[in-house]
């Protein structure tokens, strides 16, 4: 099978993943790349394996708020009903890269056939479902020192990367604060040695102290992750 670069892929069979590739395509898109707008309907399922899909709302005051977050770990567009719906938000790539789609109704009838697929889907559910409350525990309860370390991290294991094309502005939208507070924050962060800063790029200097940073949520994502979806590849730090 070679190896997968998307870990939901990943976790699936031999067999199951055959039943996917004749209808996987691999696609490259760049900072900005809107996948679909508010109220329009998601006609493929991506697959992420370097880039990371937001989920975002635009607010009448003009600001944005991130709803959800996909990287390789994950999948954007699933349906089991089969039904399709208006997106509650706007799908846009928030960190280039590339990822596979697959049309939905090849998805779909997939899904349909191979107990395997559904139960990959299944768990990956339960997973978002996971991500998004502790999400919402995480906002009001740990600073944004603590929060700004799980998101770097988590956007490396997303990318594969060490260097990330991160601005200040979108940590500011990621983490629900001011432009001003981010600055702070990663200023502090370089100057104990954790990272340091480009224009537009925020690379990582020292991982594990960088993690050991981080709030609690992000052990506990990666261990219910992992209880759910053990996987047939191992994760790359």
């Amino acid at each position: 099978m070679g190896t997968i670069d998307n870990y939901l892929l990943a976790t699936l069979s031999s067999e199951d993943y055959r039943c996917l590739e004749p209808h996987l395509t691999q696609i490259e898109l760049p900072h900005g790349a809107v996948i679909a707008q508010e109220g329009e309907i998601l006609r493929h399922i991506y697959f992420p394996t370097t880039a990371i899909i937001a989920l975002v709302c635009d607010l009448k005051d003009g600001g944005v708020a991130e709803m959800a977050t996909f990287g390789r770990e994950a999948m954007v567009g699933l349906l089991f009903s089969g039904i399709r719906v208006e997106t509650l938000g706007r799908y846009l790539v928030q960190i280039p890269g590339s990822m596979l789609r697959i049309p939905s109704e090849k998805f779909q009838a997939a899904l349909a056939s191979r107990p395997g697929i559904q139960l990959m889907a299944a768990r990956y559910t339960e997973v978002l479902m996971v991500m998004t409350l502790q999400s919402v525990a995480c906002n009001a309860a740990h600073n944004v020192e603590s929060r700004c370390c799980r998101w770097i991290v988590s956007t490396a294991d997303r990318t594969g990367r060490m260097e990330l094309p991160l601005t200040h502005e979108f940590l500011a939208e990621m983490l629900g604060v001011q432009r001003s507070t981010v600055s702070e924050t990663t200023r502090a962060l370089q100057q104990k040695g954790l990272i340091s800063q480009g224009r537009g790029t925020i690379r990582i200097l020292d991982r594990p102290r960088l993690e050991a940073n981080a709030c609690e949520c992000y052990g506990r994502l990666r261990e219910k992750y992992l209880q759910l979806l053990p996987l047939n590849a191992p994760i790359d730090k």
